[in-house]
């Protein structure tokens, strides 16, 4: 019987250092100590990471602001946000946001334009993406080192191929590989749902929970799931269209072929209807007409009701399949009234047997807004650069 491989001595120092960098890069400043405890390390091999790092300019040491405390306060270690700058992109149906986000989570800088008929089109999209980029890197003095893009789509994460983002009407689009080629950098490209499970896992409502679902609801409606810690993605990393769960037989077509697909229910149109909106009204409409509505919990139960019960049907499912300790709702289901969601929260507790079993199932609206999924594209930017800094 042969013995296991033993690791190199300089491939354990690159292992410690990715791992105390990826703690620092999420979790934010930690003094020496902290990171001992946290890494099970000795604290000779973290001071000599952290010198290491330091001398790198990856990161500093700096001491805490005055406490009450007596003695002398710990050296705090703090990434160093200009060590490693990534470019994350969030391309949504009528906007794209960018940002250049340095090591440790910060935006640093970022850029935003509304996409019209004429604009949406890839070779728009691309084109204006590679322009703003260049631009908002000259004025901020840096340059990415890797890409993360968020699309409202059916994603190959592979090599970043676009199969079909049917509210953008883009087909097998080469996303990933045309912008890489231009920019010279890795770019990964992932679905905008699984982008933001990833973003509220490590930054947001769904930090400490090793088991989450992220629900949004925007045009389409999508998922993104964390299971035991890591994103779940699927054949060739296809998951996650929860958005067409066939709830209704013979209900509303859907683009996707189906009837009765989740989105058709509880998507934008679907939430214009019940407010009594044509289906094309303005983003900003729709936000005040749920403000006003918040307002009177009576009038709100009564005029969504039937989108309400349509919500909790297909979260009804989605705990029942993928048991969450938590699920976080996104885009226009964070504002819904209060009171709805309460009631919405209350009936899948009451009505999935898996939340029963487990205890109750927690419903939460997303800590990051408008920046979730810019974050999440950062993330997965980071995850091919952290061991490279």
């Amino acid at each position: 019987m042969s013995s296991p491989p033993v690791a190199r001595p300089d491939e354990v120092r690159r292992h410690n250092r990715t791992t105390l960098l990826r703690l620092l890069h999420v979790g934010g400043p930690s003094t020496r100590a902290a990171l001992a405890t946290e890494l099970g390390l000795n604290r000779s091999t973290i001071k000599t990471l952290v010198d290491g790092l330091a001398e790198a300019g990856v990161v500093e040491e700096k001491v805490p602001r005055p406490g009450r405390g007596a003695g002398r306060p710990s050296l705090l270690v703090l990434p160093q946000p200009h060590a490693a700058v990534v470019l994350a992109v969030d391309l949504q149906v009528e906007h794209v946001a960018i940002a250049l986000v340095g090591l440790g989570g910060q935006i640093l800088g970022r850029n935003s334009w509304n996409l019209h008929a004429r604009t949406r089109t890839a070779d728009e999209v691309i084109t204006h993406v590679i322009e703003s980029t260049r631009v908002l890197a000259g004025d901020l003095g840096v340059e990415p080192v890797a890409a993360g893009v968020s699309v409202p789509g059916v994603v190959r994460r592979a090599d970043g191929l676009v199969h079909e983002a049917p509210n953008l009407r883009w087909t097998d689009v080469a996303l990933g590989d045309r912008l890489s080629a231009v920019l010279r950098i890795p770019v990964l490209v992932a679905n905008d749902a699984e982008l933001g499970a990833v973003a509220e896992h490590l930054r947001g409502a769904a930090r400490g929970s090793s088991d989450s679902v992220y629900v949004s609801a925007d045009v389409g409606v999508g998922g993104g799931v964390i299971s035991q810690g890591s994103s779940l993605r699927g054949g060739a990393g296809y998951v996650g269209e929860i958005g067409h769960m066939a709830i209704r037989p013979g209900g509303r077509a859907c683009y996707c072929g189906s009837r009765g697909c989740w989105e058709t229910e509880i998507g934008e149109a679907a939430l214009c209807r019940a407010l009594g909106l044509p289906e094309d009204t303005p983003r900003g409409v729709i936000l005040v007409e749920l403000r006003e509505l918040g307002l009177d919990a009576d009038a709100a139960a009564s005029r969504l009701a039937e989108y309400a019960e349509w919500l909790t049907l297909g979260l009804v499912n989605v705990v029942n399949l993928l048991g969450p300790e938590l699920v976080v709702l996104g885009d226009l289901l964070t504002v819904l009234p209060e009171s709805v969601m309460r009631a919405v929260a209350e009936e899948v507790r009451g009505r999935s047997l898996v939340s029963r079993a487990a205890g109750g199932t927690r419903i939460v609206s997303s800590a990051l807004g408008a920046d979730v999924k810019l974050l999440g594209a950062a993330e997965v930017a980071f995850e091919v650069v952290l061991d490279t800094v």
